[in-house]
């Protein structure tokens, strides 16, 4: 793949010797390239309607071409860890190779891994995803913190360290997630209103936008019961094939709106391998979404 650098959209040190935050580098690649994240998704059933075989060899030429038509126009990719370690580790470098050459050509990346534990397993985790020296160092990672939000301290840790950030699971579109997200604690606030109070606790006085997100489903409906303002960037899967719009976004995320990261995979990915129709899809949701953002 043709490599472009595009500093701005990476961690280069600051005046002071600190990378520049990932909030900072994601407002600012929404704003230049547009507020869309596309998924990186090489599931099986899509593999077959790519015309691929399903297997390592598969993967990597749907994975190359997927960076090599999108990476120097989308903002963000959400590459699914799990479909690529499903192949061991011809898999992984697969993932590994995509993570660079995306991050190469100016798009950020944002590992869908929702790694969560405790202690030196949590760090090591971190330190998979997060450490500039990994191979799978990314911009961001997805993380649960059903262990306790204390949980994650290493992973937020190494995220300020290395400029990179966090997307915690808060409000989830899987019809399962209410009974432990939607479940009401001593103090009466729901578990998933909690994860949201102790991200803009981490946000607190970042501008323009602070590195500690949430995941939250754009399928969900009226959310004016929890506060979405968190200072930080909500990254919002169910545009596209799980039923949501572009259209859906300012009444389901209200005044924090202009910092959701939609998210879409299949509606994007179905229309490879192709890779004007790649762009052309990737293009028309980027446009639909900046419309429906900007009211």
């Amino acid at each position: 793949m043709t490599a472009h650098p595009s500093p701005d959209h990476h961690p280069s040190p600051t005046p002071a010797g600190r990378p520049l935050p990932f909030g900072t580098r994601l407002r600012s690649a929404m704003d230049e390239r547009g507020p869309l994240c596309v998924g990186i998704d090489p599931h099986a059933s899509l593999l077959a309607s790519w015309g691929l075989d399903d297997g390592v060899a598969g993967l990597e030429r749907f994975s190359r071409t997927v960076v090599e038509a999108l990476a120097e126009t989308v903002a963000v990719f959400k590459p699914q860890a799990a479909f690529f370690e499903r192949f061991g580790s011809r898999g992984v470098a697969v993932l590994e190779r995509a993570v660079a050459d995306a991050r190469a050509a100016g798009a950020l990346v944002v590992m869908d891994a929702k790694r969560g534990d405790i202690g030196s397993t949590m760090a090591a985790y971190a330190e998979t995803f997060l450490h500039p020296d990994a191979p799978l160092f990314s911009d961001a990672l997805t993380v649960s913190p059903y262990l306790g939000y204390g949980s994650l301290a290493p992973a937020v840790e190494l995220a300020r360290t290395s400029g990179a950030g966090l997307f915690v699971l808060a409000l989830t579109s899987n019809p399962e997630g209410a009974e432990v997200q939607r479940a009401v604690r001593e103090d009466g606030r729901t578990i998933g209103a909690t994860m949201l109070a102790h991200l803009a606790a981490e946000n607190a006085g970042a501008s323009p936008m602070g590195s500690f997100g949430a995941v939250v489903g754009a399928t969900l409906g009226d959310l004016s019961s929890f506060d979405l303002d968190i200072n930080g960037p909500l990254l919002a899967p169910g545009i596209g094939a799980q039923g949501a719009t572009a259209a859906d976004l300012p009444r389901v995320f209200g005044a924090a709106v202009h910092n959701v990261v939609p998210n879409v995979s299949r509606g994007v990915l179905r229309h490879g391998p192709d890779a004007a129709a790649l762009r052309g899809a990737a293009e028309q949701f980027a446009e639909e979404i900046r419309k429906a953002v900007s009211g």
